[in-house]
């Protein structure tokens, strides 16, 4: 019986080879695995070096949308219905609007009148001028038609309108801001910047955050980081936008002989595959496999035609393994170079060297179930 045992028991160790616990790929089954351009779930495999990583840095910048559409041409400072408006009117002899002397007499002057609030006719009611339409108007062109209506009751009138408050005249912030609400617009503050910062400005890093103009239907949207970095994008805003910012975080993950397996935050600001490997830890100096460091990506089609891939696209881009070797002291160079994109996946195989131990241990745990077995066995016999 124990013979037998024997003999099952070495048939399990050698088939242990390809049955042994295992955390990712090996780099031999990573080789095997990238077929052709035809192979379905194919995936191509680029050993970086420092002028590979060069061409992916240099390469046409990723389009993330854009705000440009959204930019708006209507004036911010022109009068709308449920405005408040201050009305001044001034006449050289003081007859209606001007003041009295101690004698009794008018005096040349001014009176600003009451607010008035321009009605759902878009007409602000003016003494001695009546219901004067205002709406769509800016200040000066209201005075303007203030003063048309008062003339031949007033003689020689000057009139001065300004909008106190206009309530239409805003946009709302909503998101990932530090003080949410409505902005008012002006003619010096109708950007989408300015909006953000008189609402306390982002609350988070500009690289994780997402911003998204709704208007009429329509939604327009951009990185916030590319809004504070190209002027094209910090478009005017017009009244009654809807302002979002969208957390968007920025992550990689790490696994195999890491010091973290994890999903880690990249932070503010670009991430080289150097500082990577610090946030997880660096490699494990035990098992790791020095000279086949992984990053699993699905690449845009425009860096995988700059590398000279021939995978076809999937939905979310080429899948690309760049392989770097860190045993190597320009490796080092080169992962200062390359830089992480989020939702990369960084793998660090074991070594060979540190599969055979795995492997040997396994063998060690099946001699010692056979001695176990062999001393039980004479210990009945006897």
């Amino acid at each position: 019986m124990t013979r037998s045992l024997f003999t099952l028991l070495i048939l399990a160790a050698l088939a242990g080879c390809a049955t042994l616990p295992a955390d990712g790929p090996t780099a031999r089954a990573l080789e095997a695995g990238s077929g052709g351009p035809d192979a379905a779930g194919s995936y191509a495999v680029v050993d970086l070096d420092y002028a590979a990583a060069e061409r992916i840095r240099t390469a046409t910048p990723p389009t993330e949308g854009s705000l440009s559409a959204a930019a708006a041409t209507d004036p911010t400072d022109v009068i709308a219905v449920g405005d408040t408006l201050s009305i001044s009117v001034f006449e050289p002899g003081g007859a209606l609007f001007g003041g009295r002397s101690a004698s009794g007499t008018a005096s040349a002057g001014g009176t600003a009148l009451p607010p008035v609030v321009v009605d759902r006719n878009g007409a602000a009611g003016v003494p001695f001028a009546g219901a004067v339409p205002v709406a769509g108007l800016t200040g000066p062109q209201a005075a303007e038609a203030v003063r048309r209506a008062l003339i031949g009751k007033v003689g020689a009138p000057q009139v001065v309108v300004s909008i106190a408050a206009s309530p239409s005249n805003a946009v709302t912030v909503l998101g990932e801001v530090r003080a949410p609400g409505r902005a008012p617009l002006s003619v010096g503050a109708d950007r989408i910047l300015d909006v953000i910062a008189a609402a306390g400005g982002a609350a988070r890093p500009v690289e994780e955050i997402e911003v998204a103009v709704q208007r009429d239907g329509l939604t327009f949207t951009a990185p916030l980081a590319a809004v504070t970095s190209t002027f094209g994008e910090n478009v005017r805003l017009a009244r009654g936008d809807q302002i979002n910012l969208r957390f968007r975080p920025r992550r990689f993950s790490t696994f195999g002989a890491l010091g973290t397996v994890s999903q880690i935050d990249m932070g503010a600001g670009p991430l080289s595959l150097g500082a990577a490997l610090s946030r997880a830890g660096g490699l494990d100096t035990n098992t790791a496999d020095a000279r086949s460091v992984l990053v699993f990506r699905f690449e845009r089609p425009e860096v995988a035609r700059a590398l000279g891939l021939v995978q076809p696209p999937t939905v979310r881009g080429v899948p690309v393994v760049y392989r770097l070797n860190l045993a190597d002291p320009a490796g080092v160079f080169t992962a200062g170079n390359f830089v992480i994109q989020p939702d990369d996946v960084l793998y660090a195989p074991r070594s060979e060297a540190a599969e055979a131990r795995k492997f040997f241990d396994f063998i060690q745990s099946i001699t010692r179930v056979i001695y176990d077995v062999s001393v039980t066995s004479a210990l009945s016999v006897n």
